[in-house]
C-alpha cells in the first residue's frame, strides 16, 4: 500500500479533522498484507492513529484508517449510542463496536451503513440515510447531509482542500510519517 494511496483516501484524517476514512485497497498477487498493516501501525500508533484491514478477500482489502480518542468521543453521542444499539451493538467502548462492525461487513448482506458513525459524519445524517437513503438530502459531498448543509458543504470544502494540500506536499516528497498531524 504506497503512501500516495492514503495520502489520497485518507487526508482529512491525518491531518487531524476527521476521524477516519476508508477505502478499498487493490490486492497484488499474494501479498502479505497483514505485515505492511503491522508495519504501518507501528509508525502511526505513536502520532495517535490506527489502520486495520476491515475486509480482506483475495482480490481487494478493505482498508480503515482512524484516530481511536476520535472515535471514542464520536461514539459517546447520545444519538450515536442509540443508533448502535438499534443495530444490535454492545456499546462497552470503541474497540468493541470495531469489532462488532468488522463482523458486520463479514456476516451480514446488507452494507452496514452506521458505518458513518465510525468516520466522523454527523449522527443526524447517518440517521437520516438508514431510515431514508433518497428522502429529505440537502446536500451530497464525502456522506448526504440531512441537517445543517451550510455547516456539512462547509466540511466537505475543508477535506477538499486538506487532500489537495496533502497530496501536492507528498508529491514534493514528504513521507507519510511526515505529513501526519499530531493531535493533543
Amino acid at each position: 500500500m504506497s503512501d500516495e494511496m492514503i495520502v489520497k483516501y485518507c487526508a482529512p484524517t491525518l491531518a487531524g479533522i476527521k476521524t477516519g476514512n476508508m477505502f478499498l485497497m487493490k490486492r497484488k498477487g499474494e501479498e502479505n498484507v497483514t505485515n505492511e498493516f503491522r508495519k504501518l501501525n507501528k509508525m502511526m500508533v505513536k502520532k495517535g492513529l490506527c489502520i486495520i484491514p476491515f475486509r480482506n478477500t483475495t482480490e481487494h482489502v478493505l482498508v480503515y484508517l482512524f484516530r481511536p480518542d476520535y472515535l471514542e468521543k464520536d461514539l459517546l453521542d447520545p444519538m450515536a449510542q442509540k443508533i448502535l444499539k438499534e443495530k444490535g451493538y454492545e456499546c462497552v467502548n470503541a474497540n468493541r463496536c470495531i469489532c462488532q462492525l468488522i463482523d458486520r461487513f463479514k456476516n451480514n448482506k446488507e452494507f452496514p451503513h452506521e458505518v458513518g458513525l465510525f468516520l466522523g459524519y454527523p449522527p443526524k445524517d447517518v440517521l437520516g440515510f438508514i431510515n431514508s437513503p433518497n428522502v429529505g438530502v440537502k446536500c451530497c459531498g464525502c456522506w448526504k447531509a440531512y441537517s445543517e448543509p451550510e455547516k456539512a458543504e462547509s466540511i466537505f470544502r475543508k477535506y477538499k482542500r486538506c487532500t489537495e494540500v496533502f497530496q501536492k506536499l507528498n508529491s514534493l516528497g514528504k513521507t507519510l510519517e511526515q505529513l501526519i498531524v499530531v493531535c493533543a
